[in-house]
Parts: C-alpha cells; structure tokens; sequence
C-alpha cells in the first residue's frame, strides 16, 4: 500500500536512509527535522501515517504526538514512534502519548514496513 508518509527524525543519516528506502517501496516522503515541524507538517500535508523520532529540538517526540492527537485535522494520522531507549515501558509510554505504534532503533526496515501496512490497513478500513 503506498501512501504519504512524514518522517520527523533529526539525524541526518537516518532520514536520508529511511526516506531513500521508503521512495523505493514506492512512498511519497515528506521530512521534518524537529518536532514543531512535524506538528506544523501533519496538520498541513495530512501524510497518512507520521513515523516520529521521540528525541527531537525545539519540542521532543512526545509532546508533538500529544500535539497531533489533540488538533482535529491530525488526530487520526496513524504515529508509529521510533526511539533508541528501547527500555521496558517505554512502548506503553509512547502509546500513552498518543502513538499508535512503536519501534526501537535501530530500525529493522523490514519490520518497520510491516508495521506501516498494519497501520495503513487498519486506518483505511476505519475510513
């Protein structure tokens, strides 16, 4: 299933890797390098689904999740986070945040994809 996807990651090399792999499946990709971008982008561009880093500038992971899940033209955008503190409660906390979905780093694409069409599914039959 193709679809839009914004990409809010603030480390360049795991953008540039997860964008350019993602075009290649066929994705249109729209990136946003701090957490006030992806709020801003969400609302704007309407991706069907927001991969989120947790740990990002200006404000983290977890308040723009919070941030989309309350405007109303967000809300419903799908959120897998994507975090390296892979610790235990951590996919609980990203849920309670307002994620819908949550990947350790470092990303396991395959996985990462499969989780995607999950997501997309799910979205598309709520639709």
């Amino acid at each position: 299933m193709m679809s839009r996807i914004l990409l809010v990651e603030d480390h360049e090399e795991i953008w540039d890797f997860l964008s350019r792999r993602l075009k290649r499946r066929g994705h249109d990709v729209i990136l946003a390098t701090d957490g006030q971008q992806g709020v801003d982008k969400a609302i704007e561009e309407r991706p069907e689904i927001v991969l989120l880093d947790m740990n990002l500038p200006v404000i983290d992971g977890w308040t723009a999740a919070g941030m989309m899940k309350a405007n109303p033209q967000s809300s419903t955008i799908p959120i897998i986070a994507l975090t390296a503190h892979a610790m235990s409660g951590d996919r609980e906390k990203a849920i309670a945040a307002g994620c819908d979905d949550y990947h350790p780093k470092p990303v396991d694409f395959s996985r990462l994809l499969a989780q995607i069409d999950e997501l997309l599914a799910k979205s598309s039959a709520s639709a």
